[in-house]
């Protein structure tokens, strides 16, 4: 028995009535936080947020005091600038983010800066309520 196949679609298109120019060196928000900061800009209604973690940021000691979950809540995207990343989910499982990676990241995970570079990362998702009490 042959098995009929759904017709793939093609990805839906964005349309844009208005063009956006946003920048980062006029941020809507910053939010410091210990060894980092984020600054978000909204562009086509989503908040896009630029972290600057230095080196010695973790996120279990840094932001979890202000988010007051066990880990971090919040899904990603993100395009790593500079930096190394080491993310660890509550399952275990360790990954490693440089400079040119992009990540994909559910919630439920702690990360940290390794070495003494620090991480520069822009987040298309997360950043919403990143760093900002309940």
């Amino acid at each position: 028995m042959e098995v009929e196949k759904e017709p793939q679609r093609a990805p839906q298109a964005i349309e844009v009535s208005n063009v956006e120019i946003r920048s980062f060196s006029k941020p809507k928000e910053i939010r410091n936080f210990p060894h980092g900061h984020i600054e978000l800009i909204e562009v086509a209604g989503r908040m896009i947020g630029r972290a600057t973690l230095a080196p010695g940021w973790k996120w279990s000691e840094d932001v979890q005091p202000i988010a007051k979950t066990k880990s971090c809540e919040a899904a990603h995207i993100q395009y790593h600038i500079s930096g190394v990343l080491m993310v660890r989910m509550d399952s275990g499982e360790t990954y490693q983010c440089r400079a040119g990676d992009i990540s994909v990241l559910p919630p439920g995970h702690d990360a940290w800066v390794v070495g003494d570079e620090p991480v520069v990362l822009v987040d298309f998702q997360g950043m919403v309520n990143y760093a900002k009490n309940p």
